[in-house]
């Protein structure tokens, strides 16, 4: 049985210890056991981050910028194989890993302009003889841990923010789909980032709650559900670290009478179902407004999700795979099932599905309800599958209350052709992006991400200058260089710049 172990300086391996199961969830059986660490490995890896570090923060900014383009370059060039890989273990189609991947390269792209982001400020003459001006320095040892969903983008979101800007970083991914964050990991090394500055852990809460605990781990990032993200917070930053907490989500599309339907539905397909549900950003909820926009809607939609093709990964026409594990497959069935005994209208089924020859994979297929109301449980917590919800709402200002006033709020889309109703929508919603005309806004990597309420915990967003803010701590100088001439015996007055 294979072992897929941590990616640590000196670590020899052989997987002692506990263990847990990888699985193939196109078949639903174990192909590899993962090694789940300890505080003792994350020492080591820490040791080894605190050995490095200093040299590559006092490497030039342009020499760090050289190892992202390089790592950009070996990524794509074995983008077929890391999508395989990646794909093997989270069940997601290899077109949608590529994806995943192609997503946290775009962050390394970002990476690549350090030299830019990380140039302080500067004023001549803030005072007679004094000029003062600040630099963005590294915090020393950052740590990430990131979900099952996204095995790529996110551990790069993270940690080609925080190395490029001169710190190491100690990765701690789902113990579910290991694999392709260790292969990431070798491949910072054959771009030439010294051993030590990306590593990663492999563990349970035995693990997160070492890294939360280590007293030389400055800043912590994860992404998780809700109730994970605020233990993370707050225990995180109790040990006196910088954290921001990224969790749940139940995003919701609105859908104005004078939308494009087939665009919607087009749309629809893609960000509900896609990658089995399985992301914080998919588009579980539609608010048709008006009961004849909801009846078209709901009409074009069933053909639409009956067409709709459930495969394994490597089905290059398949919309999407299984999901992650068998237990979570369970677990969207039964919120199904709460979602039919709260009374809401199930119009299409996807449970009991099975895919000839692969009858033991984790397959749920497309699921959609109508009459879904605010008061029911189903729609106030995240399913995390290929379930769509449609809630109806009679008039635009009940249609912006719903994401506003939910627990959630990471993001939300308005389709329209009405830009007076789009811009009013987008300056008064109560959620972190918005997406006009776009299912799935997730900002490109110069801009940030991040929700708002009880979608995320911390004061910083992901990636674009956020991240950098997160990454880093300024530091401004304030100097003179006097020419020898007393200076009137003022040395006991605060300074002024008069």
């Amino acid at each position: 049985m294979r072992i897929i172990d941590h990616h640590i300086v000196g670590h020899s391996g052989g997987g002692a210890g506990r263990t847990g199961d990888v699985f193939d969830p196109n078949t639903g059986k174990v192909q590899a056991r993962v090694t789940l660490g300890t505080k003792a490995d994350l020492d080591r890896a820490v040791a080894a981050a605190q050995a490095a570090q200093p040299a590559w923060a006092a490497t030039n900014p342009q020499r760090r910028a050289r190892v992202m383009f390089r790592f950009k370059e070996l990524v794509e060039a074995n983008m077929q194989s890391l999508a395989e890989l990646l794909a093997s273990e989270h069940g997601k189609v290899v077109a949608d890993a590529k994806g995943d991947i192609q997503r946290g390269l775009e962050v390394v792209e970002f990476a690549c302009g350090v030299p830019h982001v990380l140039k302080g400020e500067y004023t001549q003459g803030a005072g007679p003889g004094i000029d003062v001006y600040s630099m963005r320095q590294p915090l020393g040892i950052g740590a990430g841990i990131t979900p099952f969903n996204f095995p790529a983008m996110i551990p790069l979101w993270m940690g080609a923010v925080a190395t490029a800007c001169g710190n190491a970083f100690i990765l701690k991914p789902s113990e579910r789909d290991p694999s392709l964050p260790v292969r990431l990991a070798e491949l910072f090394i054959e771009a030439g980032m010294p051993e030590g500055i990306f590593q990663v852990v492999h563990g349970d809460k035995e693990m997160v709650d070492a890294i939360l605990d280590h007293p030389a781990i400055a800043a912590v990032s994860f992404v998780g559900s809700s109730d994970i993200a605020h233990y993370v917070y707050r225990r995180g930053v109790d040990a006196g670290k910088r954290v921001q907490a990224m969790g749940g989500a139940k995003n919701h599309g609105i859908v104005m009478p004078d939308a494009d339907l087939d665009q919607v539905v087009s749309d629809l397909a893609g960000a509900a179902f896609g990658s089995a549900g399985e992301r914080c950003m998919a588009l579980p909820v539609v608010v048709p407004v008006g009961d004849k926009t909801a009846d078209a809607l709901r009409e074009k939609l069933i053909p639409a999700i009956d067409a709709l093709r459930v495969g394994v990964s490597t089905d290059a026409e398949a919309h999407y795979g299984p999901v992650v594990t068998a237990q979570h497959r369970e677990r969207i069935e039964n919120w199904i099932q709460t979602g039919v005994d709260e009374g809401a209208e199930l119009v299409v089924d996807g449970r009991g599905f099975k895919l000839q020859g692969h009858e033991e994979g984790f397959f749920i297929g497309p699921t959609l309800f109508d009459r879904v109301t605010p008061q029911m449980s189903a729609y106030k917590e995240e399913i995390f599958g290929p379930v769509l919800q449609i809630v109806r709402a009679p008039d635009f200002e009940t249609a912006l209350r719903l994401p506003s006033d939910h627990q959630y709020g990471n993001g939300v889309a308005i389709f329209t052709r009405n830009g007076h109703a789009a811009r009013e929508f987008a300056a008064r919603v109560n959620v972190g992006m918005v997406g006009i005309n776009v299912p799935i806004p997730v900002p490109v990597a110069y801009h940030t991400f991040g929700g708002w309420k009880r979608s995320a915990f911390g004061d910083t967003n992901q990636h674009g200058m956020e991240g950098v803010k997160f990454w880093t701590k300024v530091k401004t100088v304030t100097q003179r260089w006097p020419d020898g001439s007393p200076d009137g015996g003022n040395a006991f007055v605060i300074p002024t710049m008069g």
